[in-house]
């Protein structure tokens, strides 16, 4: 009995510890960007307003870990897993020294960043489609990477000298507004249209239910890995 309390005490002290540090620096994380998303949203408001009036910009906080930036007709939703995570031996930062050297820099807290198009919450189209275009892991000595498309995945991923600031912050939203806007809506191919249900056809106007959704050129793997 006494081997056993012994055991539960060394993994509170060790495993719980690192893991309620991982959570505190996510959380962190996560309300600098809120900060910084509601600056980068205001700035860009100021910009475009002496170009171009009618291009809805504008920032909202959903709930304690989920926001949203509207830029145009594009939505970037970040969310915030209220849980931490330990990285598959799978995943290529288990092979770096850094994690070999001590494995509780294997457990991260993760940040989601979706894409979706602003239409499909503004008319409830509820079988719309959005994407996961990236996810930010952040550790218990605040070292992070970022798994994701075309920049999003290969400037943030060195995990093992990659500290997160603000100024990574910025780059991180600045890089996932920008891929999102630049992510056009491909249409559909006729055949997955044609039938549509009279219920569909009498709600059209009010929530369409075809669904909506941009194609993505990749797909994440279960190691981690961004597959073209």
């Amino acid at each position: 009995m006494e081997i056993t309390r012994q055991e539960i005490i060394k993994l509170l002290t060790e495993k719980s510890t690192v893991k309620y540090k991982v959570y505190d620096n996510t959380l962190a994380v996560f309300e600098t960007i809120k900060t910084i998303m509601a600056e980068i949203s205001d700035d860009l408001k100021k910009s475009i307003y002496h170009i171009q009036t009618d291009i809805p910009i504008d920032y909202r906080e959903r709930g304690k870990f989920e926001l949203e930036m509207k830029v145009a007709a594009d939505l970037v939703l970040m969310t915030m897993h209220s849980n931490v995570f330990k990285l598959p031996n799978s995943h290529f930062a288990m092979q770096s020294n850094y994690i070999k050297e001590n494995d509780s820099r294997s457990y991260c807290g993760i940040i989601n960043i979706y894409n979706f198009v602003a239409d499909s919450f503004k008319y409830n189209r509820y079988n719309d489609l959005g994407y996961l275009i990236g996810r930010v892991f952040i550790n218990y000595e605040n070292h992070f990477f970022v798994e994701g498309k075309k920049q999003l995945g290969f400037i943030f991923n060195d995990f093992s000298n990659q500290i997160i600031d603000k100024n990574e912050i910025g780059k991180i939203i600045n890089t996932s507004v920008l891929y999102s806007v630049d992510l056009d809506l491909i249409v559909p191919p006729l055949d997955s249209i044609q039938a549509i249900t009279v219920n569909e056809m009498n709600n059209i106007t009010s929530s369409i239910s075809l669904k909506t959704g941009k194609k993505l050129g990749f797909q994440f793997k279960h190691d981690g890995q961004v597959e073209d």
